[in-house]
């Protein structure tokens, strides 16, 4: 289980002790980068730990993770995302690990960042939320992304070297029941992997009334092993599609990284997040937070800016604020993966969070 650093008092209470009070008059000033991108999405990684050692991911006897004391406590989490909406623009943040049910007291957590005013959502790999669900939607949670790579029992437990496909399952339909709507099934397509299943998910996906999302393999596996090669592309994920089913384009919601498509005659929808073949860089509006409060303006980023130690230092609002946009100041104008100047970040997929 996850491990957090303990600190008195409730994070509601807390909060409020830090002046992350209302709004500015008129808004608040939004978080642009050089490029006049303008940032609204929050992405807040609870945790670097994960119950599942899934083969593209890390490596079987799992990695070093954070000590306790590095972790961003409840309060700490709390004050930068109402720093983040009340003073920076966010208006939708997204928990993600690591796996985020593994955090401790996860509901109340969510009450208290939910009372700052965004829209949530969680991505996850499943296990344990139908034991969760109701009560982080009663906490203030909006909806769900569930990662899935696999609808064969052999399969999934060679993959994420753990036998827990019932457990997803059942994570979905709590999901759902408990109204985490639209619940979206995340999935990774590897070739020889499980790139045979691509139909299967789709037809699973309709047929229980979720959202089925297929996102293309990116090097940020700890191991340092992706191949290009082995990636398949958005438009391999089409073709394939697009020979069982008429698929008419959809576009994309907002900034969304998923470029959606409708099959024909139907209300089901199918996205595919392309980043590293049609990369969506140039209307990225996310913005990073790891679990020991490094700010990352991209996935990608090979720089991070220490929140963490300014909020233990004593810092102020206006100080934390000032550092945030400083450091979206500086954001990049895309990933470059594919080009010679292209260098993998330090940290895997599970200590940046998704």
């Amino acid at each position: 289980m996850a491990r957090r650093t303990e600190h008195q008092g409730t994070p509601q209470r807390d909060a409020a002790r830090h002046h992350g009070g209302p709004a500015r008059p008129g808004g608040p000033e939004p978080l642009t980068d050089r490029f006049g991108r303008i940032h609204t999405d929050l992405r807040v990684s609870l945790t670097d730990r994960c119950n599942l050692r899934c083969t593209y991911c890390m490596p079987a006897e799992g990695l070093d993770w954070l000590p306790r004391a590095e972790v961003l406590t409840d309060e700490e989490l709390v004050r930068l995302v109402r720093i983040a909406v009340h003073r920076l623009g966010i208006r939708t943040v997204r928990l993600t690990g690591g796996e985020p049910l593994l955090r401790r007291g996860l509901p109340g957590l969510t009450a208290a960042l939910a009372a700052a005013g965004p829209e949530l959502s969680l991505t996850t790999n499943g296990i344990g939320l139908a034991r969760t669900a109701a009560d982080l939607k009663a906490a203030g949670l909006h909806r769900v992304n569930v990662s899935l790579d696999t609808l064969r029992a052999d399969r999934y437990a060679a993959l994420t070297r753990r036998d827990r496909l019932a457990d997803v399952l059942d994570g979905l339909a709590t999901a759902r029941a408990a109204g985490l709507t639209p619940v979206k099934v995340n999935a990774v397509p590897v070739r020889g992997v499980n790139d045979d299943e691509l139909c299967d998910l789709v037809a699973f996906a309709a047929e229980h009334g979720y959202r089925m999302r297929f996102i293309e393999s990116m090097p940020l596996d700890a191991q340092g092993a992706w191949e290009r090669d082995r990636m398949i592309t958005a438009a391999e994920i089409l073709d394939t599609l697009g020979r069982r089913w008429d698929l008419v384009p959809a576009g994309r919601e907002g900034n969304a990284p998923a470029e959606d498509w409708r099959i024909a005659g139907t209300d089901t929808v199918v996205g595919v997040i392309a980043s590293v073949t049609r990369p969506f860089c140039g209307g990225c509006d996310r913005v990073r937070l790891t679990a020991d409060g490094q700010l990352r303006t991209c996935l990608f980023a090979t720089e991070e800016s220490d929140l963490r130690a300014l909020l233990r230092s004593g810092a102020d609002d206006d100080r934390i604020e000032a550092a945030w946009r400083t450091a979206l100041a500086g954001k990049g104008p895309g990933h470059a993966i594919g080009s010679a100047d292209f260098v993998r970040p330090d940290r895997p997929m599970s200590a940046i969070g998704g």
